[in-house]
């Protein structure tokens, strides 16, 4: 029987196993000076002023909403059609999360955000989902200080500018599926001095002179060494993610039953296709060896049972992705394509 195909696998190898060694042999592996050349490598690559390596992602989004001040009362707009740390997030801040729709693009949707905007609204975040850069335009036009958050996106361009560098801060999140890996771990990137300042008083909580609330949510020099180390791939883990991207574009475009929503600029972090029923497709990819999975499992207005956000009901209904990452052979790839094309073939 052939070797299961797992729907994310990170991309790791010498470079990285040598780098957490070395680290491991300095003896310095608390956030330190591998921390920092991380921060600095991550802010240049995003344009940025500077960045502030966390915990995880969540961590950074948490420390986000704390940096713009975001507090007990105030109201965040997050989107539905997304990872439940958006929540989680929001409610460690103090706040209430406003769950608004999406998109054909699975991204935020500028007029539901614009509906929901109220005197209370502290911020918007707005995820650049499965890789696909959001119109971020839109809703740094709202007012509220915008949060971008590109877990799925470190990479991806909009109108030649890298996400992250648009909006009044970004976080970005470094676990095990995302493009860039150190195991956990996350970071928060922006433009302004006074908000970087805020994320790193954050942080740390000791050898402060008052009584304002803190957290340890720091990063650690064994994570940062293979972060850089992974960070030097990244553009050859983005063109291969294109690659095999192109392949199943070719290959499922006219295919009946199967969608292929448009994807301009990017960088892949999932390929996700729509079908009448995506249990079924999952199922029968199982049964060959290969897993998939609902991207978004459940969306985020089914958590709260807040709010009407029937496309993200339309997504969560059809919505199925497929195994895409850099160590994704052209056999496994091809095992996919013929699974895919299979079942499809069987529905006629």
């Amino acid at each position: 029987m052939s070797e299961q195909i797992p729907h994310s696998r990170p991309t790791l190898g010498d470079d990285e196993a040598n780098a957490a060694a070395e680290a491991v042999r300095s003896r310095r592996v608390a956030a330190g000076e591998r921390t920092a050349r991380l921060e600095q490598a991550l802010a240049e690559y995003v344009g940025v002023r500077g960045a502030v390596a966390t915990s995880s992602g969540t961590a950074a989004l948490l420390v986000a909403l704390r940096a713009v001040g975001v507090g007990p009362g105030d109201e965040v707009l997050v989107p539905s059609y997304v990872c439940t740390a958006l929540l989680h997030a929001v409610w460690a801040a103090g706040a209430e999360p406003v769950v608004c729709d999406v998109g054909a693009d699975y991204n935020l949707s500028p007029a539901s955000a614009r509906d929901s905007l109220s005197a209370r609204t502290k911020a918007i975040i707005v995820a650049h989902l499965f890789g696909r850069p959001a119109a971020i335009e839109e809703f740094l036009a709202m007012g509220p200080p915008v949060i971008e958050d590109c877990a799925q996106s470190v990479g991806a361009e909009i109108g030649g500018a890298r996400c992250g560098s648009l909006g009044a801060v970004s976080i970005f999140s470094f676990y095990a599926t995302k493009l860039l890996t150190t195991g956990e771990g996350g970071m928060l990137a922006s433009k302004s001095a006074e908000t970087l300042a805020a994320a790193r008083d954050f942080i740390e909580y000791d050898k402060k002179p008052d009584a304002v609330r803190r957290f340890n949510l720091k990063f650690n020099d064994i994570g940062a060494a293979v972060g850089l180390a992974q960070l030097s791939r990244l553009p050859a883990f983005i063109q291969r993610r294109r690659e095999v991207a192109a392949r199943y574009d070719r290959e499922f475009t006219a295919v009946p039953g199967i969608r292929l929503p448009s994807a301009p600029g990017s960088v892949y972090y999932r390929y996700v296709i729509e079908t009448d029923d995506p249990v079924d497709l999952i199922r029968a990819l199982r049964s060959r060896g290969i897993e998939a999975a609902r991207p978004v499992d459940p969306p985020l207005h089914r958590v709260t049972g807040t709010g009407d956000c029937p496309n993200a009901d339309r997504a969560w209904g059809r919505a199925v992705s497929l195994p895409i990452y850099p160590s994704l052979t052209d056999p496994e790839a091809r095992r996919i394509v013929s699974a895919v094309l299979e079942h499809a073939a069987g529905r006629r």
